[in-house]
């Protein structure tokens, strides 16, 4: 992204107005809205995730929203690429971006960077996830905290995408 490129972003918890005012602000300046939320990049998840409506999504050009099937894993990285390439492309347009969301990993990715974090293989995943599956959490969370204390320690129970 280059450093004269527009950008705005809108960050804040669910129901506070984001979406809205990123609809203003793109409206006023000619922008494009650039989807920040985790949920939102799911096709199948309009309702549940408040996306905007499809009269909102006609009024000004938005991207990152419903670019996914439920089924797929996004991860922050994968975002911060797609999100990259659309603020690349919007500049080069030389309009304004909005990027609206309430996922703030999102927000620190795009503005502070990821670390170089190599991805994780599939076929490890789907170890690690037949293995939670036949121990059961408690068990699971047992072994995790017998070889990585500090990873037990930052994992919170239930989460089984970490």
């Amino acid at each position: 992204m280059s450093d004269s490129a527009k950008v705005r972003l809108i960050a804040g918890p669910t129901a506070s107005g984001k979406s809205a005012l990123a609809l203003r602000v793109a409206e006023a300046t000619g922008g494009v809205i650039v989807n920040a939320d985790a949920l939102q990049i799911y096709r199948d998840l309009r309702v549940l995730s408040a996306r905007p409506s499809a009269e909102e999504e006609a009024r000004v050009p938005h991207r990152l929203y419903a670019v996914a099937d439920a089924s797929e894993t996004w991860s922050v990285g994968r975002w911060l690429e797609a999100a990259t390439a659309a603020l690349d492309e919007i500049a080069a347009e030389g309009r304004t971006a909005v990027v609206v969301g309430g996922t703030g990993l999102y927000f620190r990715a795009l503005t502070r960077g990821l670390a170089d974090v190599p991805a994780i293989p599939e076929a490890v995943r789907a170890e690690a996830r037949a293995r939670l599956d036949l121990l059961g959490e408690d068990a699971f969370r047992a072994e995790l905290r017998d070889r990585d204390a500090a990873a037990a320690a930052r994992i919170a129970p239930g989460d089984r995408q970490r």
